[in-house]
Parts: structure tokens; C-alpha cells; sequence
């Protein structure tokens, strides 16, 4: 059954929904906002930025679209520990948003690795150390190097790989490139 109604105010809905039912119900109004919502947890790398860049040339630079991954599943959680890709292999743990903001990411840290992604504040991230650590343990890995963004929350990555290091009882050195929001590599 139809009937005729006002076209819908948030507005109007919002201030309703606060007199009747308090703050937090009238929070979740759809279509009115009243302030900024808080960023999550405090970090700043949930803070929103635009990336101003420069017009791309193509001078000195190769143009590759070509993949340099050489195995699948790629994520933490999804990945076995006996995998037979990792018998012998350069190892690169990437926070989930390095690929996607380091431009050259197969080219200059793919490429003739395997790869692991995971996000150390998105995850849950209770079996990474036990299972990075089963990891070292089965296969020989010749190197082990982490990526992770400059924004706070991604640390995280490196204490968890540092701690499956130590857990493994492995004696390998761990490199570590930290790329900034704007895409280039800090170290």
C-alpha cells in the first residue's frame, strides 16, 4: 500500500530524532551531518589529503604494465607456511598500500620476490606473528624485506615481523622501505 508523504528532510529528521531519542540516535541520521566526525583512532594516516603532483613525463622513465607477482594468495591470512613458492625465495611483507602508492611497486620491489600483504590497523593481525614466523621456520628465505607507509599505523608491520623473526629463531636481517603518502620512497 502507497500513500503521499513529505519529501524527506534530514534536517528536520535530525533535530526530530535528537528531541525523541538523544545525540547518539540522531548521530545516525542519514544525510545530515552536524561536525567532522573525529578521524578513526586518532591517526593521522586516516586523515584525509589530497597528493598534488607534478604532470608525469616520460623522459628517462621505462613504462612497464607487466606483473612481477609470481604467486597467489597474496594475503596473510589466506597464505600457507608449507606454500611450495617460498622454498628458496626473496620475501617482501608489503602493508596493503604500498602497491597502490609507490608507482613503480613491481618494478622496484616485486620483482623476483614473493609477496605477503597485510595491514597491520585493518587486520586482524593475532596470528601474524606465529604464522610469518612458521613461514621462516619451513623455507629457506634469502631475504626478508618489509614495506610499509609513513603514516603511524603502519609501524605495526615491522613489529610483527620483527617478533615472528625473533619467534623463528632465524638469524636473518629484516630491510626495511617506508614510502610516504606522495609516493616516494623515504628509506
Amino acid at each position: 500500500m502507497e500513500r503521499e508523504s513529505d519529501q524527506y528532510d534530514p534536517k528536520e529528521t535530525f533535530e526530530h530524532v535528537l528531541m525523541t531519542k538523544g545525540k547518539e540516535a540522531a548521530a545516525h541520521v542519514h544525510g545530515y551531518q552536524t561536525e567532522v566526525p573525529p578521524v578513526a583512532c586518532g591517526c593521522p594516516g586516516s586523515m584525509a589529503q589530497e597528493i598534488k603532483k607534478a604532470a608525469p613525463t616520460l623522459e628517462g622513465k621505462a613504462i612497464s604494465g607487466n606483473s612481477e607477482l609470481s604467486q597467489w594468495p597474496i594475503q596473510l591470512h589466506l597464505v600457507s607456511p608449507l606454500a611450495p613458492y617460498f622454498k628458496e625465495s626473496d620475501l617482501l611483507i608489503a602493508a596493503d598500500c604500498t602497491a597502490f602508492t609507490l608507482g613503480s611497486f613491481h618494478r622496484d620491489l616485486l620483482k623476483g620476490k614473493k609477496l605477503i600483504i597485510a595491514c597491520p590497523k585493518l587486520d586482524d593481525t593475532s596470528p601474524y606473528i606465529e604464522k610469518i614466523a612458521e613461514i621462516l621456520k619451513n623455507n629457506t628465505i634469502f631475504s626478508l624485506t618489509v614495506a610499509t607507509m609513513v603514516v603511524p599505523c603502519c609501524s605495526g608491520l615491522n613489529h610483527i615481523v620483527e617478533k615472528a623473526v625473533e619467534m623463528s629463531g632465524t638469524n636473518i636481517h629484516v630491510k626495511k622501505i617506508v614510502i610516504g603518502i606522495d609516493g616516494e620512497i623515504q628509506s
